[in-house]
């Protein structure tokens, strides 16, 4: 009760939660673009239970996580190393290293899951044959409900735990955590819908998506040989990216206005 109190009354522990609950809906957005892509691939009646499933799902791993905090941060203790290291940056620490925790390892699979399963995506984007087209509203499903599921499983799991180690590592109040994980999934819960149906009407922010896909999992691998980006830089990169493509969004929009006047 009195971490709670302290949550509210606090101006340090309120400034950790306002920042805390930034990252964790930044995190969420990131979990959920790719809940929305996936699921965008099910027949239109599956769509919004997948979605919800995948959200609940993402809600229950980062509580379970949350009542596991000793345990996550055992998880950054050392399980091997092989020895190898960059050389030294400015602060006198190694570019690189492979000193692997069981986090370590966690991110790195991940990230390679992302990588793979956005250049699987992109390939059927590019693919003159046709066939699995993202990009084409006149597709049919192309997976199956219980793939779609498992898949979200999966990176629930690593988004979870890479928000849990985020909440760990920006404060030690536990009652901030859970305040900010249910305020990024309550967001999630708002924009699933919207964010979905969006996508689905500008198929051309699919392929803008799955970039975005690729260089978290790229982000992920380097943070697992301890490579730490800045996650800023990442943010403001994603948000440029997304700016210009509003504007290609609203630019086609003008001309299609402008033709139908004609």
């Amino acid at each position: 009760m009195d971490s709670l109190i302290a949550a509210f009354t606090d101006p340090t522990a309120i400034a950790a939660l306002i920042a805390l609950v930034v990252m964790e809906v930044v995190l969420g957005i990131d979990n959920l673009v790719f809940i929305s892509i996936l699921t965008n691939k099910l027949p239109m009646e599956q769509r919004q239970t997948a979605r919800r499933i995948g959200i609940g799902l993402a809600l229950g791993m980062r509580l379970v996580l949350l009542s596991m905090i000793a345990w996550i941060v055992g998880l950054t203790a050392p399980v091997f190393d092989l020895g190898i290291s960059g050389p030294l940056n400015e602060y006198g620490a190694p570019t690189f290293e492979t000193e692997f925790s069981w986090r370590d390892l966690i991110l790195i699979v991940g990230g390679l899951f992302l990588i793979w399963k956005a250049t699987k995506e992109i390939h059927h984007t590019v693919d003159p044959a046709g066939g699995d087209d993202m990009l084409d509203k006149k597709s049919v499903a192309t997976i199956t409900f219980g793939s779609a599921i498992v898949q979200i499983i999966l990176l629930d799991m690593i988004f979870s735990l890479d928000s849990i180690l985020t909440a760990v590592g920006m404060t030690d109040n536990l009652a901030i955590m859970v305040i900010a994980v249910l305020v990024a999934v309550t967001a999630m819960v708002l924009a699933a819908d919207p964010l979905a149906n969006f996508i689905a009407r500008n198929p051309t922010v699919v392929m803008l998506a799955l970039g975005f896909l690729l260089m978290i999992g790229a982000v992920l691998i380097a943070d697992g040989f301890g490579v730490h980006v800045p996650k800023g830089y990442i943010y403001a990169a994603m948000a440029f990216s997304t700016l210009v493509e509003c504007l290609n969004i609203f630019a086609r929009r003008a001309q299609k206005r402008k033709g139908g006047a004609q």
